[in-house]
């Protein structure tokens, strides 16, 4: 399941790999777009979030997003590669190197470079991996985010807010901040979007130069050091876990278009969380007369010395 931190690393190696030179094969059996003739020179590749995108010197765009399941491979000519023939979305060759995407579920080409104006892509919000990124933009978008009644779970992976930020980062940023996953939009200020959004970029940029597991204890409000928490990682797969900040037990649930895996504390993820209903009084409750229903109650270990139980 590739991140932004991740997607940007295979953009930067991509980078190396193809720019200046020009192709030499070119195919992608999913295509929606025109083709790459060959010999043509790829100029720029970027990547904003889980997207990713390949310039050629035409103009033409070739736009993939990854999604949950998608991921580019970098091999030298005639290398084997690591996956099979059957998951080969596009493949881009030049003399040293072949480029292949596995997987990626949007696979498109166009040649107006402009995010604004391209159909079902949309202004994306900034790159959070970048160091040049306004972090004070993704705050207002937060902020004024159009569905107020969303939940701020949902909203976090939404990469017209901001980019980068996949199902591992939104569980362990939420975690950080000990927001509640289901609290709404409307109930968050403005202290609250930018405390999110700085702790996001925060952990995306600590691991962007680190290949395999992200790691997020030691860089959080929680103090946690690597130690206490295996892999690096506070809440995400570590379901039914105790917490390494207050020591209650990690949930997990399904949620979102998608259903996916949300874990989070229960007991120190409170801010804006729904109210607790007021249980009600103990005395208040009638006791059942019956004599078999006494003798059950006080032969309870923690019941045994309550005057309720008979």
């Amino acid at each position: 399941m590739p991140e932004g931190d991740t997607i940007n690393r295979t953009a930067a190696a991509l980078r190396i790999a193809l720019v200046g030179k020009p192709i030499t094969r070119f195919e992608a059996p999913r295509l929606v777009g025109p083709q790459p003739a060959q010999g043509r020179i790829v100029e720029r590749v970027s990547s904003h979030g889980k997207h990713l995108e390949i310039v050629w010197d035409d103009g033409l765009i070739l736009h993939t997003h990854m999604r949950m399941s998608g991921s580019w491979h970098l091999y030298r000519v005639d290398e084997r590669w690591r996956r099979p023939v059957g998951q080969v979305r596009v493949i881009i060759a030049v003399s040293d190197w072949v480029a292949v995407c596995f997987n990626a579920p949007v696979v498109e080409t166009y040649r107006k470079f402009d995010r604004h104006r391209h159909p079902g892509f949309g202004p994306l919000g900034p790159d959070l991996c970048r160091d040049d990124a306004d972090l004070d933009e993704c705050a207002n978008l937060l902020y004024h985010y159009a569905d107020q009644t969303a939940r701020i779970s949902e909203v976090l992976l939404d990469q017209h807010v901001m980019c980068g930020v996949g199902n591992v980062y939104r569980c362990e940023v939420l975690w950080a901040c000990k927001m509640h996953p289901f609290a709404p939009i409307s109930a968050l200020d403005g202290d609250d979007c930018t405390h999110l959004v700085n702790t996001a970029a925060r952990l995306l940029r600590a691991n962007l130069h680190t290949a395999g597991q992200p790691m997020t204890s030691g860089l959080t409000a929680h103090r946690v050091t690597t130690d206490l928490v295996r892999g690096g990682l506070a809440v995400y797969g570590r379901n039914g876990q105790r917490c390494a900040g207050c020591g209650d037990t990690i949930e997990v649930c399904r949620t979102g278009v998608n259903a996916r895996l949300l874990y989070w504390c229960h007991g120190c993820q409170v801010l804006h969380g729904p109210q607790r209903a007021v249980p009600v009084d103990e005395q208040e409750r009638v006791m059942d007369p019956h004599p078999a229903a006494a003798k059950y109650l006080a032969e309870l270990p923690w019941r045994r010395h309550d005057p309720m139980a008979g």
